[in-house]
């Protein structure tokens, strides 16, 4: 399946790029970061400390463990802060 994949703030700086389509038989998200980190260093980079990030699939908040069947879309940002 494609499958649009945002990026923002730090995340975005060590990918590169704001998002992409990716290809991906990715069940959950988790299997997603795993095929996303497996193709260059810079992902691997990005999803190191997943504590220090937040996911959202069709503009929901989720967990890395949320299927990926149907979706159109995966965002990943640092945790957000009020003021």
């Amino acid at each position: 399946m494609k499958i649009d994949v945002l990026y923002f703030a730090w995340v975005r700086e060590r990918i590169g790029e704001p998002r992409e389509t990716v290809e991906t038989s990715a069940a959950t998200v988790m299997d997603l970061v795993d095929e996303l980190k497996a193709r260059e260093p810079r992902y691997d980079l990005a999803f190191s400390d997943l504590k220090s990030l937040r996911v959202a699939v069709d503009q929901e908040l989720t967990e890395f463990d949320a299927p990926l069947e149907g979706a159109r879309e995966v965002a990943f940002f640092p945790p957000m802060t009020g003021g």
